[in-house]
């Protein structure tokens, strides 16, 4: 996919923006995300994903009045909606193809903001005409910045607002518990630091990532009560920390198209001790040198 600037740079320009101006996305730009959102397909696990925007009513907001974040989110004139049916991967894929679209309105100029919870029988289920077998883990507000906003975000970012986990508590050299540094990750430093600074749920970045000669092992570090609880499964809300993961194979996987360094994912989990029993394998990325 083609961007107008490097995607390492809308990566890192990309942020939660919760004020917008209160203005409709003006058509020709409405067009083009749209027809964006129509030419999605599959996830890399091979789970088909639906979006579509819509425009910001009272019932959509209403959908969001059970989220902490519906608070702080003022002005958006449109939501993007993206539906999924079931399959192993599912919220892998699902995760990893919101990113590319809130890519793309990033680099659009458009603000966005991660909204995970329960949606499946909601308003914007029907909006996206769900079926039976669909969930709908998470939604996006979109629209023009706040001015304001994109200014106090930067002030943020500088004193050091959007705390990371450091290297060594996500990168691992050939099993967990040795730190593997950006010399020794190169040439994927820059895809693995792309994986860093992604977003996640609660910030709690669930990522962890394995090299093993040509492979790197994704992991899912799953907060404990989080995701797979019986009140999560009651409350029919997603397993987000499982869409975090497609965020971070989206982040590496794009980052290391542009930088030329080809490969493909594959279901291999090595025989690599898991620190506990809340890690979980997730899938491995395989360098293509030939």
């Amino acid at each position: 996919m083609l961007f107008s600037e490097p995607v390492t740079e809308i990566i890192r320009k990309r942020f939660s923006c919760r004020r917008y101006i209160d203005k409709p996305i003006a058509e020709e730009e409405r067009g083009r995300l749209s027809d964006f959102l129509s030419a999605t397909g599959a996830g890399p696990f091979g789970t088909a994903v639906r979006f579509n925007l819509i425009a910001a009513t009272d019932q959509a907001r209403k959908a969001l009045k059970g989220l902490g974040t519906y608070g702080f989110i003022k002005g958006a004139t449109g939501f993007i909606v993206g539906a999924v049916g079931p399959s192993r991967k599912n919220m892998e894929d699902f995760g990893y193809m919101m990113e590319t679209v809130i890519l793309f309105a990033t680099d659009m100029g458009l603000g966005t903001c991660w909204l995970g919870g329960s949606f499946t029988r909601s308003s914007f289920a029907k909006k996206i005409s769900a079926t039976v077998e669909e969930v709908v883990p998470a939604v996006t507000s979109v629209g023009y910045i706040l001015k304001k906003e994109q200014s106090e975000v930067t002030i943020r970012q500088i004193v050091g607002g959007h705390n990371r986990r450091h290297w060594g508590n996500l990168f691992f050299r050939e099993t967990f518990g040795i730190p593997l540094s950006p010399d020794e990750a190169a040439p994927y430093a820059v895809p693995l630091e792309m994986v860093r600074i992604a977003p996640s749920a609660t910030n709690k970045q669930p990522w962890r990532i394995i090299k093993d000669g040509d492979y790197w092992h994704f992991y899912m570090q799953r907060t404990r009560g989080y995701g797979n609880s019986l009140t999560f499964k009651l409350l029919n809300i997603a397993d987000l920390q499982r869409v975090d993961m497609g965020i971070a194979m989206c982040h590496f996987e794009m980052t290391a198209a542009e930088l030329g360094l080809k490969g493909k994912w594959v279901n291999k989990e090595p025989k690599i001790e898991k620190p506990d029993t809340l890690c979980e394998y997730t899938a491995s990325w395989i360098g293509d040198f030939l």
